[in-house]
């Protein structure tokens, strides 16, 4: 009986190959067939002059393993140049992060005494809090300045939330609904960026180097890093 699906399909582009990849198929099926199109046909398209690759791999997600095994079999061919191995299937990480990172709200200035930001999600701010000042969200919030006033992420009883700040003297910090004063901890000297989280129903500081160690998932935001 004559196979009439390809696990590899091949079509020419003005920026050069594309090698799609069945989804469905297993592994071992699909590496068999990718190394004899590259070794025993196809020739006409896969000799001669070097030329662009890209593999799209579609449903199918492909390990860094697996990746590898693909790219190795195309470069059998010497004028074959893998230019990207692209797929339809994003991991749980990445997943993760788009869905915090698109949470992320940025405001841009300083807030004065009086002022009250607040926001619905994340908070970003590219400035300072002065005294007499509050930042006000249902998620976590981050200064990248200095938190003289007031900041209470997870208002309405988030208590994963935390609060990062570049210089952190603030007034008074609030996670969903523990409070906590000034600490001898947050003197005036300028010292690394720290976040403030609950352990054990109470606040606690640490650099914003152990973020990834507290609070996994939002160790995964580049913006932080």
């Amino acid at each position: 009986m004559t196979k009439s699906k390809h696990n590899v399909t091949i079509k020419g582009t003005k920026d050069g190959l594309v090698f799609y990849l069945d989804a469905t198929c297993s592994l071992d099926d699909l590496l068999a067939e990718l190394k004899e199109k590259v070794e025993n046909s196809h020739q006409q398209i896969l000799t001669g002059p070097v030329i662009s690759v890209t593999v799209h791999a579609g449903m199918r997600y492909l390990s860094p393993e697996q990746e590898t095994q693909v790219i190795d079999i195309l470069r059998q061919r010497g004028n074959l140049v893998i230019k990207s191995v692209q797929s339809d299937v994003i991991t749980k990480e990445q997943a993760l992060q788009d869905k915090l990172a698109s949470r992320v709200h940025i405001h841009t200035k300083t807030v004065r005494s009086g002022q009250i930001i607040r926001h619905e999600g994340d908070l970003l701010l590219l400035g300072d809090v002065n005294p007499g000042g509050l930042l006000l969200c249902t998620g976590n919030v981050f200064v990248l300045g200095s938190l003289r006033g007031m900041a209470h992420a997870g208002c309405e009883g988030n208590r994963e939330c935390i609060i990062a700040a570049r210089r952190m003297i603030p007034t008074q910090l609030r996670i969903a609904g523990v409070t906590s004063l000034p600490s001898n901890e947050w003197g005036d000297v300028e010292t690394s960026m720290e976040f403030a989280f609950l352990l054990d129903g109470r606040m606690a500081i640490e650099s914003i180097s152990r973020l990834h160690k507290v609070r996994p998932a939002l160790g995964q935001l580049s913006l932080m890093k």
